[in-house]
């Protein structure tokens, strides 16, 4: 259970374009963490997502949520919002909600952040009309967006830089 004072401590926020550094130092830390990436990379990772998210923050193809305490940002979760063709049932096409870089730094991990993170997430999706919402989700984070309605689907991908 989560003591009700700390939770008290942690605030949300949407992010800005000011907030760029620390969403690719957590970009970093999220594909360390997943142990998806050789620390050779990390360097120019974090330095390639500040200027995509300099870039995308300030139009508004990035949107962001940090959570803040006393320390300064320690939690993010964003969304990119995608056009969906039409297709049976939804002649509008609509709108489908990419969630990324979910991730808590490890000193605060394991109080809710990133369910709390989520539902004010899950709520701006919803009240925005998004039709759909997906998300790739690390071995640790599955259990938290299984809980929150997130159910596998039948998506395949093909790493296209093998290919010559």
């Amino acid at each position: 259970m989560v003591d009700p004072a700390m939770e008290c401590a942690y605030r949300i926020r949407r992010a800005t374009v000011e907030d760029a550094a620390v969403i690719a130092r957590h970009r970093v830390g999220m594909f360390r963490d997943m142990r998806v990436m050789v620390e050779v990379e990390a360097p120019l990772l974090e330095t390639a997502a500040h200027a995509y998210l300099l870039a995308t923050l300030s139009t508004g193809e990035y949107l962001g949520w940090l959570v803040e305490h006393d320390s300064g940002v320690v939690a993010g979760g964003g969304v990119i919002l995608r056009a969906l063709l039409p297709r049976p049932g939804h002649a509008d096409g609509g709108e489908e909600a990419y969630v990324l870089n979910v991730y808590t730094e490890p000193p605060h991990r394991r109080r809710g952040l990133a369910r709390r993170l989520m539902n004010e997430i899950l709520d701006w999706c919803h009240a925005r009309g998004a039709l759909r919402i997906t998300l790739h989700a690390s071995d640790e984070g599955r259990p938290l967006y299984e809980d929150l309605g997130f159910v596998q689907t039948n998506e395949m991908r093909l790493d296209a830089r093998g290919l010559a």
